[in-house]
């Protein structure tokens, strides 16, 4: 078996070794499985395995002195060892260049992640980096001797750093307590914080002024957040009864979620795959970000083409604010994508394709602003249709395409409302913030989006809906205010060929207006003075204008979209 691993050309990113009684023996590549010997795994094999190693503790794991592997074992109802897994434990300079800023400042920091991508690798190199490199003294509390390696002396891959073993994983808190009252470390190191009493301890001791770096199971901080015994890393979460004064001035419902208090760790990074993680660098923003629904601001720091560790030092930025960065070191920054929604079926839309049209000659990718929907549910939909390169998210609603919302938040929200009038974007609504509604609007948004690109900006192409939306305005305002009221009334500002077909609807009513020119929007003011004597009624009038522009465009366009956001009465 050692002979054919070290023929293997992948024997440098090997990932683990399985043996498994009774089955061929297989070695783990990222490329796939690896059949070993075509001879099954005995009895004797395993004991012969087992011999060779630690003693394996109460979390069935086990050791080699001095190396960083590690051996878990499968045992039978008897207790006796029946498989093994033997992983590789790889110590890789350079891996944590990409934390370097955050931790360089007494910064704590939270590592989240599923299991497999590195985050114990990072963490044991950001321990060596604060011992060697910032001079730091550095205590690492080892739960399963992962970090310094098996054996009582660690691993040289921690540097200077040392390290306090845990006897059993149920008093890793304990040991955690331990470290501060008797070792006087400037830093302590943690890996896989699971209970709430870990997390208390993680708590105590940073309110004591000292660094934490620790890592914790999860995808997002979302996943953290509903975590109900280690949400107390970020501050913990409580429901919240708010005044009805207070629920109607932020346009919400009465019982809220905030948070609790301080976070106990000041950034986190999101460990996405071996060469790119998403750094939040204010933990405490990003929860108050997703506790009241709106996309939290972090950055995506990438390891460019997958370059060694020892290289690695592109990094390219995803960020919701309009700062550049300038070349830091070998640091590189640069703006990158993120995305979001439309609707179909089960949720409302605004499809207004004549404004998509706007940025689409100029740029391949598109810009949403998202309100009311959380982002984590966002991205996922994003990324089950691939299409992470095809649409940004941004919190600027001046520089979006579309804005995208949740009806019952957009629609207590006036102010919103009105910017979104006022830079004539888009409106795309939906009803729930269920997953599967979302991707079927991200799916919509990007239909329409790229059609609205292949469309010429001419007036016999004006998308219907936007032009319908325009005149059943006009004629609203018309009939309900000008005429029985006998008062003015200024339009939206609308393009160039929606203001002629509103013109031409007034004056089939009879009725004077004027151009209201606030640059670069241009609307329509109808006033109540009559030019003259009509010869057919008004309605008769707007009903045959309007009938006119739907036989002119596809019909089917205008049976699949909704009325706009109540901008104006039923």
């Amino acid at each position: 078996m050692r002979k054919r691993v070290q023929d293997h050309p992948e024997l440098r990113h090997l990932v683990e070794i399985v043996m498994d009684l009774g089955r061929r023996p297989l070695a783990r590549f990222p490329s796939g499985d690896f059949v070993l010997s075509d001879r099954f795994i005995s009895v004797e094999d395993i004991l012969h395995a087992t011999s060779q190693v630690g003693d394996f503790a109460a979390d069935n794991r086990a050791g080699i002195s001095r190396t960083l592997h590690r051996i878990s074992g499968i045992r039978n109802r008897k207790g006796e060892i029946i498989g093994l897994t033997c992983r590789v434990g790889r110590a890789v300079t350079g891996s944590a260049n990409l934390l370097r800023d955050l931790v360089k400042d007494r910064g704590s920091l939270l590592l989240i992640g599923p299991p497999g991508v590195g985050k114990t690798t990072i963490i044991r190199e950001i321990a060596r980096i604060l011992a060697d490199d910032f001079k730091k003294r550095v205590m690492i509390v080892d739960t399963s001797n992962e970090i310094g390696g098996d054996g009582d002396v660690p691993h040289p891959g921690i540097g200077s750093a040392r390290r306090l073993q845990v006897p059993n994983s149920d008093m890793q808190h304990k040991v955690l307590i331990e470290a501060v009252e008797n070792h006087m470390p400037q830093v302590i190191v943690i890996d896989e914080i699971g209970t709430k009493l870990e997390a208390l301890a993680a708590s105590t001791i940073a309110q004591r002024g000292i660094q934490l770096v620790a890592t914790a199971h999860g995808v997002t901080m979302q996943n953290l957040i509903m975590n109900p015994s280690l949400n107390i890393l970020v501050g913990g979460v409580q429901s919240v009864t708010l005044g009805d004064e207070e629920a109607s001035r932020r346009g919400v419902q009465k019982t809220v979620l905030e948070r609790k208090g301080p976070s106990t760790f000041t950034c986190g990074a999101e460990i996405i795959s071996k060469i790119e993680m998403r750094v939040h660098c204010s933990l405490e923003e990003t929860v108050d970000a997703l506790l009241s629904g709106r996309p939290p601001s972090y950055e995506v720091r990438k390891i460019k083409d997958k370059m060694s560790a020892e290289e690695m030092l592109s990094l390219e930025r995803d960020s919701f604010d309009d700062d550049h960065s300038d070349h830091e070191d070998k640091i590189f920054v640069s703006n990158g994508p993120l995305n979001n929604t439309s609707a179909t079926d089960s949720f409302n839309v605004e499809d207004q394709g004549n404004l998509l049209e706007k940025s689409l000659k100029e740029k391949e990718y598109f810009d949403l602003f998202v309100y009311g929907i959380a982002e984590t549910s966002v991205l996922q939909a994003i990324k089950l249709l691939e299409r992470e390169e095809t649409i940004l998210l941004t919190d600027n609603i001046s520089k979006a395409d579309a804005l995208l919302g949740l009806q019952s938040k957009l629609k207590k929200n006036s102010q919103i409302q009105s910017l979104a009038r006022s830079y004539n974007i888009p409106v795309f609504v939906t009803k729930t913030n269920a997953l599967t509604q979302i991707t079927k609007a991200i799916r919509a948004l990007v239909n329409d989006y790229f059609e609205a690109a292949k469309v010429p900006n001419t007036e016999d192409q004006v998308t219907l809906t936007g032009k319908t939306d325009a005149l059943e305005e006009a004629r609203w305002a018309i009939e309900h205010v000008v005429i029985s009221t006998r008062e003015a009334v200024q339009l939206l500002p609308r393009s160039p060929q929606i203001l002629s077909a509103q013109i031409k609807l007034i004056e089939s009513y009879k009725l004077k207006w004027e151009k209201i020119c606030q640059e670069p929007n241009i609307s329509l003011r109808i006033l109540p003075d009559h030019l003259e004597t009509r010869k057919e009624s008004p309605a008769e009038e707007a009903m045959s204008t309007i009938d006119h522009i739907r036989s002119t465009d596809d019909v089917n366009i205008l049976e699949n979209a909704v009325k706009r956001l109540p901008f104006l009465p039923d």
